[in-house]
């Protein structure tokens, strides 16, 4: 994996170019995926949130924090997420991804640099369009994660993500009917839903084919 200053210079050059988009993020969603969903739509009514991609020097090179949340959460609990939530009126989308960042594992939105933003898109299932950020900071961050918030904190090897056996597919039932679900595993964790497609395009930054493979056939 290559050094933290060296993936910074070129994720300011790609960022700045025609993003993967739809099509990376779609290799991330389960098939089949919910009716009338496209991650490009923007409807009306659909709420707006953000989330970063924060990315600091780890023990095994460039890392990036996960959470996963409580399980007592009234939404998504148990899930792992990126730091992220909803942007609040009047609030810059990028704004708010530092503010929640901030508000869940600690890190003083000073100390990051914003480097770019990846591709919204919408999910159906929390009727959210979604604005990632990727951004670093330059040391390992002291994290402080919201104990009303955050069960566990995953400190994620950027190298782990290109790892072909960390991306597979699982299967789940979804009420009637039963869906291949696509994911990213790491620290003993499935990574799945929105946080997988906001890491698949970031993924395919690097690697035009990343994804998890073809899902396995029904027996």
């Amino acid at each position: 994996m290559a050094s933290l200053s060296s993936i910074e210079a070129f994720l300011r050059r790609r960022l700045n170019g025609t993003l993967p988009g739809p099509e990376a993020q779609r290799r991330f969603a389960p098939r089949p995926p919910h009716k009338g969903w496209a991650p490009e739509l923007v409807p009306a009514e659909a709420r707006k949130a953000a989330a970063l991609i924060l990315m600091y020097p780890g023990a095994d090179g460039p890392a990036l924090p996960l959470t996963v949340r409580r399980h007592d959460l009234p939404q998504h609990a148990g899930q792992v997420s990126l730091p992220g939530g909803a942007i609040d009126e009047g609030e810059a989308a990028a704004d708010a991804a530092l503010r929640e960042t901030y508000e869940e594992i600690g890190i003083a939105p000073e100390s990051v640099r914003l480097v770019g933003a990846l591709s919204s898109f919408f999910v159906i299932v929390s009727n959210f369009v979604i604005y990632p950020f990727v951004g670093i900071v330059d040391a390992r961050p002291e994290f402080r994660p919201d104990a009303r918030e955050v069960a566990e904190l995953v400190e994620t090897p950027v190298q782990r993500l290109f790892d072909p056996a960390s991306r597979g597919w699982e299967r789940r039932p979804r009420g009637p009917i039963t869906v291949d679900l696509p994911f990213i595993r790491t620290g003993g964790h499935l990574v799945w839903g929105a946080t997988a497609m906001i890491l698949g395009e970031f993924g395919a930054l690097f690697d035009d084919s990343f994804g998890p493979g073809e899902p396995p056939r029904s027996a």
